[in-house]
């Protein structure tokens, strides 16, 4: 295929993101090649440039970065069913085979081309925008399986969100979309009146201020160590807790109120295809919207600066344009 691959590279832990421009891999069999309409920005990749601890991740450097993409297949390998050139399709991100995934494994989102194994690829519904296609690979799938597979929610489950950034914003989306009654804990005022506009039923500062509202399921988005201790106080009899944030590695729980409530903690990390897909439905027939702001490929490492500053109300979504692709 004809062209050039141009997009940013990660070159180490605490270096910059570096623009380049190099040729095309040759594509592997069971492979499709993407012309990139969309790639959401992730606070992941904000940490990988800074904490040496994600090179255990990142199995390529120097590599693309970018995981969450959207985009048009351009190319299909020689063993590839079931797509087709110029089908719109979505990204699992999760590993794959001996592949790493995308902008840890092999070059990933944040340019004009990459690469995907068919068997990770989601077809998009008509109906649904790239933009929001790119959010659901990551925030998506992420809070979705949070929410729905470790948390067990579904329509009429008293559901307790704490923490309304990007994961947190999505989770409480869906909530709200299965059905469910949604209480959120967030500091933010600007948060919880976005809370309040989206239907949540009752929204607090702190979720010991819902101790009293017999909460089924709490999840945490924060994961700031106490919140995660709170939400295990605030929970019903037999409730569950459901730990997404990162935001501090470790804490203390009160013994007492997990044995007595037979309560339940669990971690969630990631998700599935199946995953997406349900989000990409969702999306397609219940309504379901990703907050999110595009920007071009030119403003990338800027908009991973702004995510580190926590200058962004919504997911940052990179933009390609036809001057990428010349």
């Amino acid at each position: 295929m004809a062209g050039m691959l141009r997009g940013w590279e990660f070159q180490g832990t605490h270096q910059p993101l570096r623009f380049v421009e190099k040729d095309m891999t040759p594509l592997k069999s069971d492979y499709v090649r993407l012309k990139v309409v969309n790639a959401g920005l992730c606070h992941s990749d904000v940490g990988a440039l800074e904490d040496e601890g994600w090179l255990e991740i990142i199995k390529v450097v120097p590599v693309i970065m970018g995981h969450e993409i959207a985009g048009e297949i351009v190319e299909l390998g020689s063993d590839v069913e079931g797509f087709e050139i110029g089908d719109r399709v979505a990204v699992c991100p999760m590993p794959y085979k001996d592949d790493g995934g995308p902008g840890y494994g092999r070059d990933g989102g944040y340019a004009n081309y990459t690469t995907a194994p068919a068997e990770m690829l989601i077809k998009v519904p008509d109906n649904v925008s790239m933009v929001q296609a790119a959010a659901s690979t990551d925030a998506g799938m992420t809070s979705y399986h949070a929410v729905v597979q470790k948390g067990q929610v579904k329509k009429g489950t008293k559901v307790g969100i704490i923490g309304l950034g990007g994961l947190g914003k999505v989770g409480m989306d869906v909530a709200i979309a299965l059905g469910a009654e949604v209480y959120v804990s967030t500091r933010k005022e600007s948060a919880q009146q976005k809370a309040r506009e989206a239907g949540a039923k009752k929204v607090v500062s702190n979720i010991l201020e819902l101790k009293d509202e017999g909460l089924e399921v709490i999840i945490d988005f924060a994961g700031s160590g106490v919140t995660t201790a709170q939400a295990l106080e605030a929970v019903g009899f037999q409730g569950r807790v459901v730990l997404v944030g990162m935001a501090k590695l470790e804490t203390t729980l009160n013994c007492n109120d997990l044995i007595l409530k037979q309560a339940t903690v669990v971690g969630s990390n990631g998700g599935t295809k199946q995953d997406i897909e349900d989000v990409l439905e969702m999306m397609s027939t219940a309504g379901l919207i990703i907050g999110a702001e595009e920007i071009p490929m030119s403003e990338v490492a800027a908009g991973l600066q702004r995510l580190k500053e926590g200058k962004a109300d919504d997911r940052l979504v990179m933009k390609t344009s036809e001057e990428d692709f010349k």
